[in-house]
């Protein structure tokens, strides 16, 4: 159950007189900033811009982690990025029914139902080391309600696998390219196809790729027109979009 239902759900019981006035501010009392004193999470944050907030674990104790999945476990599903295998032992022993994806260094935890949009977005990698970054994409874009899919190892050094793809791919509402090197396949797909277009460059790749910076140079002075481009290894940011671009479609 997501924020709007708990907080329209409250306001009935109110209403109808089966919650009384003093009651129904106790239960505000964490509207609209559960304070913890390490962190304020914004519960109000799914009814300003349809996204709940997530937790990033990079930077965090596993304890902090912990407390915080815990306490957003009681309003929304809750979903962690950069949670390393440490970070995330310690949580599902506070949380055991959460769900741990170590490729994509995700957690996840759904109590509520996800409300599935229509479209679907393919996450297109240019080789096997970028599924760290499409996992990550993958799994956002399916908690937050657009279903995604992945297409791997389809780059420019063997392009051919693209176009035996390029059909797959044509099906999807939003495409997000992941790829590192040069980052050339958002340039390549976006001259291939007609869906809105998000581009991730990684840092995957030898010295002169500059850890992920030659392939984002790439993608910003990319020649296919409309590609969207977010920063280094930001599959989060990317499904973010992408799914932002999905709702506008099916809302």
């Amino acid at each position: 159950m997501d924020t709007s239902e708990t907080l329209k759900q409250l306001l009935t019981a109110i209403k109808t007189g089966s919650l009384d006035v003093e009651q129904g501010m106790e239960r505000l009392r964490d509207f609209p900033v559960m304070d913890m004193g390490h962190t304020r999470i914004d519960l109000h944050r799914a009814l300003r811009n349809g996204f709940p907030e997530v937790i990033y674990g990079e930077g965090k104790t596993p304890e902090q982690v912990g407390e915080i999945f815990a306490r957003m476990r009681e309003h929304a599903n809750v979903l962690a990025t950069r949670v390393s295998p440490e970070m995330a032992g310690h949580v599902l022993t506070v949380c055991p029914e959460a769900a741990y994806n170590p490729l994509g260094r995700t957690l996840t935890l759904v109590r509520g139902e996800i409300a599935w949009r229509e479209g679907e977005v393919a996450i297109v990698t240019a080789g096997t080391s970028d599924l760290p970054v499409a996992e990550e994409a993958r799994v956002t874009c399916e908690m937050l309600g657009s279903r995604a899919s992945v297409l791997s190892d389809v780059g420019v050094a063997g392009i051919h696998r693209l176009l035996e793809r390029i059909s797959d791919i044509r099906k999807a509402r939003v495409v997000i390219v992941v790829a590192g090197m040069e980052g050339a396949l958002a340039s390549v797909v976006g001259g291939l196809v007609s869906q809105p277009i998000v581009a991730v460059p990684t840092s995957v790749g030898y010295g002169a790729s500059l850890s992920g910076l030659s392939a984002l140079l790439g993608m910003l002075t990319s020649c296919a027109s409309g590609v969207t481009v977010v920063n280094i290894d930001n599959g989060f940011g990317a499904a973010c979009a992408a799914c932002r671009i999905n709702n506008l479609f099916t809302s």
